[in-house]
């Protein structure tokens, strides 16, 4: 992935002072009904105001498809996915649409490929069967269709212009491993501070097992963010974002196994009744701290350098609003937490 170094800066005029690492990304959710033309706006104001990337999720929308709006909407800021879903597309199919995407961005794009949950694909009826596996399967196919190196004769695609960064997402070490063994990097989500040496470490590790460049090894970490004046609001807003998240077992196991068992069993059992109000009154503080960005703008500034220090190379910033419009509140954080 590319490094731009308008994205630090000086930490202080003292002699031997050191760089600042302010990279920071933007991701955008495809759960909402905003159009596609407002994400490109979006994009173009990331651009303006210095972050690193912008990237969109998979959920009702197609994330790949605006990816490459918002690159053909900017000029310089890289785009990308965080995440899609290897269930929706064939993989000959996403690696044609990144060769796209890449040629029109002139090399911006990094790709993040995810397995989403088993009890929503099932809705759609799509069995996961092995999904790390598949998962594996899936980026394999997609680098060697990127390179070239996959069907034959008319399906026989061009390699890729470009070079198209892989991440794969993961929350747990069994699929950090498999980050570490097949992509170029890691896409966690939700993932405590203190949890997350665990999973860069564990995917480096397997990546130098596996005879691959460890140290080239990225994470882009999604952050849930929260931004406002008031910060009993902002910790609210952010306990009932983290109450949606915790009735995916995939999750809570993730939280469980960075010490939160008890909170993690007790939100489960109030999920039984679906009360949501009453399991994001079970999400206790120490998780919000440690797993979301949250508060005054002087505050939210300050707190994805944790992240940072634990091995994020880009924090990117999923904004929900506090009290308002989810992209009105979008809007409002890109310029207040602009990278300086």
């Amino acid at each position: 992935m590319r490094r731009r170094a308008r994205v630090s800066r000086e930490s202080g005029g003292d002699e031997g002072s050191e760089m600042v690492n302010e990279r920071l990304g933007l991701v955008l959710s495809t759960v909402t009904e905003a159009p596609p033309r407002e994400f490109v706006e979006i994009g173009q104001l990331c651009e303006t105001h210095g972050f690193e990337n912008v990237l969109v999720n998979e959920g009702k929308g197609d994330a790949l498809a605006c990816s490459q709006a918002i690159a053909e909407g900017t000029e310089r800021i890289q785009v990308g996915t965080n995440i899609v879903n290897i269930f929706f597309r064939h993989p000959f199919l996403a690696a044609s649409t990144c060769r796209t995407i890449a040629d029109l961005s002139g090399g911006r794009l990094v790709l993040g490929l995810g397995m989403s949950h088993r009890g929503m694909l099932k809705s759609l009826g799509i069995d996961m069967g092995d999904a790390r596996t598949k998962l594996r399967e899936y980026t394999e196919f997609v680098q060697n269709a990127l390179a070239g190196n996959a069907g034959s004769g008319f399906l026989k695609p061009p390699p890729s212009k470009y070079p198209v960064p892989v991440y794969v997402a993961g929350n747990t070490v069994e699929s950090a491993v498999v980050a570490g063994e097949v992509g170029d990097g890691i896409m966690p989500f939700l993932s405590p501070v203190s949890y997350l040496p665990s999973l860069v470490s564990t995917a480096k590790d397997a990546a130098r097992t596996a005879g691959r460049d460890a140290d080239g090894f990225g994470c882009i970490l999604s952050i849930p963010t929260f931004v406002s004046e008031d910060e009993t609001e902002a910790r609210s807003a952010a306990r009932y974002n983290l109450a949606f998240f915790a009735q995916l077992p995939n999750y809570r196991r993730q939280w469980r196994r960075a010490g939160f068992v008890d909170a993690m069993n007790a939100v489960q059992t109030v999920w039984e009744s679906g009360n949501r109000r009453e399991a994001a009154a079970a999400i206790p503080d120490a998780l919000v701290d440690e797993v979301c960005v949250f508060g005054s703008p002087e505050r939210c500034r300050e707190q994805p350098q944790a992240f940072r220090d634990a091995g994020a190379d880009v924090p990117v910033l999923a904004v929900s609003p506090v009290n308002e419009d989810r992209l009105v509140a979008t809007r409002k954080a890109i310029v207040a937490l602009a990278p300086r």
